[in-house]
């Protein structure tokens, strides 16, 4: 400590002297190495030196000696109190402009103690914004993709400071996307998957932002880590599979993202997904791209593609899953897909769904809901003059018939309505049960 006194002393009085570059740099090696021995007291004596102040004139003016102020700064604002005292010297906005800097240990220390001090402040955290770090930190993930520590910071950064919209729309007119997108690709642990994952959530809450993720290829790569860590039974492996899950359903909120999503090919991508996981057990993965694939088929445009392109078919033979919640959405995505579409009807009676649907209805072991579905479905194949011919030679009204005697209220209520459809009657809603 007497050490660290005379270190403090000499910074005090010199700190400077651009001429006295050596001995700074040995005082500000005896602060870190004090550092390391004796934290408790050397914050004590580093509180009581008014160091800060000439240390935020080494950052400003002395080139040479600046990193290691730097570093000296990243290990101090570990410390709670110590975090304070450098708010007080106004050391965030000295810091600021080293981040425009080419030498990567620079980078890493200003990072680092910049990251410290605005660490859960939300004031200082928007200060950074309004001062245009976000061009900085996009700068610095471009330039230097592959040091680790480097985007290590840089993540940890954009992970605080993306909750906020001024930051959303800085970020929006960066090429933030691709850059994270080609993270996310070379992501080898999980720590690094979760930094990505909670930073791509937050930006998938921006219009734009989501379009340019869609745009740089997110959904390929998350498609692949699906399928990399499927049935994997690892309590991390699952956390990443849910985050993955998770970013696809936000990714597709949004008429205008689910138009352009269809385009750029994603719901193949979602159907060779879904039917690698349709019978793994991985609900958080299913329960996604089902969602994913319903919001696709609600924009009309998106029906005429998606069918065009075979989707329906494809969608109709993944009813052969015994996945009661997988054949419910999957009901509800073809009758999203047949709503309105009369360039379905040869489609659907050469796939042959209404003798599938006779099927799910026969069968003692298809759950309620799938049942309500399927009549809802059938409801909408009704429309078609083909189609009802073929629904009334496959002999579904005697399976309605028998369902209207169902010991589920709502099949009851869903069969007595197909019926009055299917003989050309108007409708009678039926009391809900209690």
């Amino acid at each position: 400590m007497e050490t660290l006194s005379q270190h403090l002393e000499y910074l005090g009085l010199c700190g400077d002297d651009t001429e006295a570059e050596d001995q700074i740099l040995e005082s500000l090696n005896g602060i870190l190495l004090a550092l390391t021995e004796d934290k408790q007291r050397s914050f004590s004596l580093l509180r009581e030196s008014g160091i800060f102040l000439t240390l935020a004139k080494i950052l400003k003016g002395n080139t040479r000696c600046a990193v290691k102020a730097a570093q000296v700064l990243s290990e101090i604002a570990k410390n709670e109190e110590m975090k304070k005292t450098c708010i007080e010297a106004d050391l965030v906005l000295t810091l600021i402009p080293l981040l425009e800097s080419t030498d990567q240990e620079m980078l890493l220390h200003a990072g680092r103690a910049i990251g410290r001090i605005c660490y859960d402040n939300r004031d200082l955290q928007e200060e950074l914004v309004k001062v245009g770090v976000i061009t900085s930190l996009v700068r610095i993930l471009t330039d230097y993709a592959e040091s680790e520590p480097l985007v290590h910071v840089d993540l940890l950064a954009l992970c605080n400071l993306a909750d906020f919209d001024t930051a959303k729309e800085a970020l929006s007119k960066t090429k933030v996307a691709e850059q994270l997108v080609k993270q996310l690709r070379r992501a080898e642990n999980h720590e690094r998957l979760e930094i990505v994952f909670e930073v791509l959530q937050a930006l998938a809450e921006n219009d734009v932002l989501k379009m340019q993720l869609v745009e740089a290829g997110v959904q390929e790569v998350l498609s692949e880590i699906l399928l990399r860590l499927q049935g994997s039974s690892q309590a991390e492996d699952t956390c990443i599979v849910k985050a993955a899950s998770d970013l696809i359903v936000s990714l597709l909120l949004g008429d205008g993202n689910c138009v352009r999503m269809v385009q750029l090919g994603v719901i193949h991508q979602l159907l060779d997904l879904l039917e690698k996981h349709v019978e793994s057990g991985d609900i958080s993965v299913q329960h996604a791209a089902l969602s994913a694939l319903r919001n696709l088929a609600i924009p009309v445009v998106n029906k005429v593609q998606m069918l065009e392109e075979g989707v329906a078919e494809r969608i109709q033979a993944l009813l052969r899953s015994e996945m009661p919640p997988v054949q419910f959405k999957l009901l509800g995505t073809l009758r999203m897909l047949a709503d309105g579409q009369e360039t379905l009807e040869e489609s659907f009676k050469e796939s042959q769904l209404v003798q599938s649907l006779h099927k799910l209805l026969q069968d003692d072991n298809t759950s309620p809901e799938v049942k309500c579905n399927s009549m809802s479905l059938l409801c909408s194949l009704l429309k078609s003059g083909d189609l009802r011919q073929e629904i009334e030679a496959d002999k579904i009204k005697e399976t309605l018939e028998q369902l209207c005697s169902h010991n589920n209220a709502k099949v009851v209520k869903e069969a007595v309505t197909t019926l009055q459809v299917l003989r050309g009657e108007r409708p009678i809603s039926l009391p809900s049960s209690p």
